[in-house]
Formats: structure tokens, C-alpha cells, sequence
């Protein structure tokens, strides 16, 4: 009888309603992604070269999968696909969505600014294979870091924190911490850092939805490769040069965001906030039976909240 408050006290520390309690599910997961992170990042510097110039994405990328896994499978007691990577049919048809709603969402707010006579494009040098050249680029790079970051902010950590303390509060916390990751970007403004909070809510939104990885990575892609590569704009202060013609914005920066993309911009904003109240209305999207078999960790918490 004597022993019985201390274990009591440390099971209630440690043990929630889904067994380990989310915070330290989320320690761990960060502690085993910064060990991925070290051994990735030394592999690089030992290939040196162009890998070693280039490998903040993929290393970013896969440690918080390696990390994720880890966690799902030897923690969680689920599938890796658990964590929204399935190897699912739906998987292609998430991506090929996400991407046409992403760049969907980005060209309209395009379109704002070009019938209000605030976007224009001008002829620049180049040719097609150079140009082609460039969109295939940019689109491999632009998916790697999308999935990089869609891993790490609506990867395990989110999923577990939705999981711990309700959906809401795990939007408005990682989407807060999304911007943030922003806030050293070229040409910054508190408007660029409001559009990008909206938009980690709209991914989020995206993922839960879902529940794919997928889906969210490829509405992320959409809107970056639309904005920097098909229509030339710079993507949160970076310029990607396209071959064949150039963007050129006039007005005032709070509307078309000026040096740092549209996405500092008003017509962003409005597309943002309309682009996830559709994704969170709509009937067209979904959980696949796929997905749902592997039991992702949000679901416990959503089918209880709806119980």
C-alpha cells in the first residue's frame, strides 16, 4: 500500500489515454529526428560535392521520416503508413488533387492582380528546352522541400499533438511555429508571416481532411511550383528564374506582396482563407478505407470527439 501513490503518480505522468502521453511521444520523436539528422548530414559531407551544397531538404525530409516511423512502428504499434506516406492507391490520385487545388488556389489570387492590372509578364531571354528544363527542376526540388516540411509540421509531431490536446490547438500551435521557420526569409512582413500561418492551416486542414501526406505535400507543391516556376513569382522571398518571361508586379505590396511573392500579399490571403474553407467543407475529399485500416494517430482523438 505504501508504494502505491509513487507508481500511480509517474503513470499519470507518463500515461495518457492512448498510452504514452503525447509530449513525450513527441520528445522522442525530436531526439531519434536530430540523431537521423546528424548521421544524414554527415553521409552528405562524405559524398561532398553537389549533395553535400543540397542537402538540407533531403536531410530535413528524411529525418522526420525515419523518425516518424520509428515512432509509429515501435511506439504507436502501427504501420509506417500510419504516418500518411502510405503505399495506398489513393495515393496518386491525393497527389494529382493536391496539386491541382494548390496551383488552383495560388492562380486565382494570380488572377486578382492581373484583372486588377497589378500582375503582368514581359518576354526575357531563353529557349523551350531551357525552359522545360527549368520547370523540371524546379518542380523536383520544390517537391522535396514540400514534403520536408509537410513531414515535419503536419508529420508525427502534429499528428501526436492533435492526439494529445485536440485538433485546434495542434493547428493554431504548428502553424504558428510554420511561420516562424519563415521569419528570417528575404523581404519579409508581418503580412508574408500572417499568409503563411493561414496557409499552415490550410495544409493542415489539407492532412486531416485526408489523412495522406500525400494530399497535403502535393497541395503545398501546387502552389509553390504554380507561383515560382509556371507564373514566375518569387516563392516566400526566393527568386527562381524561368527562362522565356518574367513576372512583374505593380501596386502596393500589401496587395500583391511585393519582393517576396504573392504570397505577402492580400489576393494570397483571400485565396488561402477560401481554398480551406473549401477543403474543410467539401464532400470531395476524404479518408480513404486504405488509410483508415492503418489507424492513424489523429483518428482516435476525431472519433472520439465525434463519439
Amino acid at each position: 500500500m505504501e508504494d502505491a501513490a509513487p507508481r500511480s503518480g509517474i503513470h499519470w505522468i507518463l500515461q495518457g489515454p492512448y498510452g504514452l502521453r503525447a509530449g513525450w511521444r513527441i520528445l522522442g520523436y525530436f531526439l531519434l529526428a536530430a540523431g537521423a539528422g546528424v548521421i544524414l548530414t554527415s553521409i552528405a559531407a562524405a559524398i561532398g560535392g553537389r549533395v553535400a551544397e543540397n542537402a538540407a531538404f533531403p536531410v530535413m525530409l528524411g529525418s522526420a521520416l525515419l523518425a516518424g516511423w520509428g515512432m509509429v512502428v515501435f511506439v504507436d504499434r502501427r504501420r509506417p503508413g500510419a504516418l500518411g506516406f502510405a503505399a495506398d492507391p489513393a495515393a496518386a490520385k491525393d497527389s494529382a488533387a493536391g496539386l491541382g487545388i494548390g496551383g488552383a488556389m495560388l492562380g486565382a489570387a494570380v488572377v486578382l492582380l492581373a484583372v486588377a492590372r497589378m500582375a503582368r509578364w514581359v518576354a526575357d531571354e531563353g529557349t523551350m528546352p531551357e525552359y522545360v528544363a527549368a520547370l523540371a527542376t524546379s518542380f523536383a526540388f520544390l517537391a522535396v522541400a514540400a514534403a520536408a516540411e509537410e513531414a515535419v509540421f503536419r508529420g508525427y509531431a502534429f499528428q501526436a499533438l492533435v492526439q494529445g490536446v485536440g485538433v485546434w490547438p495542434a493547428v493554431v500551435g504548428s502553424s504558428a511555429l510554420f511561420a516562424l521557420l519563415h521569419a528570417n526569409n528575404p523581404h519579409v512582413t508581418p503580412v508574408a508571416l500572417a499568409n503563411i500561418f493561414l496557409a499552415g492551416v490550410m495544409l493542415a486542414v489539407a492532412y486531416l481532411r485526408t489523412r495522406s501526406l500525400w494530399f497535403a505535400t502535393a497541395v503545398h507543391l501546387g502552389w509553390n511550383w504554380t507561383m515560382a516556376s509556371l507564373l514566375d513569382f518569387p516563392v516566400s522571398g526566393i527568386e527562381m528564374h524561368v527562362p522565356l518571361y518574367t513576372a512583374r508586379e505593380t501596386g502596393p505590396d500589401w496587395v500583391t506582396g511585393g519582393s517576396f511573392g504573392p504570397e505577402a500579399g492580400l489576393a494570397a490571403s483571400l485565396a488561402i482563407i477560401a481554398g480551406t474553407v473549401w477543403m474543410w467543407r467539401t464532400r470531395w475529399l476524404g479518408e480513404s478505407p486504405r488509410m483508415r485500416a492503418l489507424r492513424p494517430l489523429v483518428d482516435d482523438r476525431i472519433a472520439e470527439a465525434h463519439a
